[in-house]
């Protein structure tokens, strides 16, 4: 079982937009039973919140579902439960090195990294701009399937 783990500030936005797009990829894919992915924040913010509305209603356009999904926090033990641990700009990740204790491993690293892009995913919290994050969330998981299916050959 390949366990991934998307990780932003509040986890109301970003992380739980890649958890929701990653799980409907996964299922499309007929891979449920072998990816398992979730999501938290670094902060305490929003634990226990459902994702944001704006991230509701993004993914419901799509027909992605966010059902049953929870803001919680990163905890200690998350390190050893998650084969990837993708933060969703510099400032997670660094945060994420921080708090596991863990300040080069490879499996913690951040979400664009992956792609041409190479940037920070923008906060639609703060920009307002639930589509340009969408887009870049789509790609970040595609390009993250890609890097699982190499690191499982």
């Amino acid at each position: 079982m390949i366990r991934v783990l998307f990780v932003c500030l509040g986890n109301i936005c970003r992380s739980p937009m890649a958890e929701a797009v990653m799980r409907d990829l996964v299922e499309k894919l007929g891979l449920s039973s072998s990816i398992k992915v979730d999501s938290a924040a670094t902060s305490s913010w929003h634990i226990g919140e459902p994702p944001h509305k704006g991230t509701q209603k993004k993914l419901k356009e799509f027909g992605i579902s966010t059902s049953g999904m929870k803001g919680r926090q990163l905890s200690f033990n998350d390190f050893e439960a998650f084969d990837y641990i993708v933060g969703m700009d510099g400032s997670n990740v660094q945060d994420i090195r921080e708090m596991l204790r863990q300040p080069n491993h490879p499996k913690i690293f951040r979400f664009l990294d992956l792609t041409p892009h190479r940037k920070d995913v923008p906060d639609p919290y703060y920009t307002g701009d639930f589509q340009e994050t969408y887009g870049l969330v789509v790609e970040g998981c595609e390009a993250l399937l890609n890097k699982i299916h190499a690191d499982i050959k």
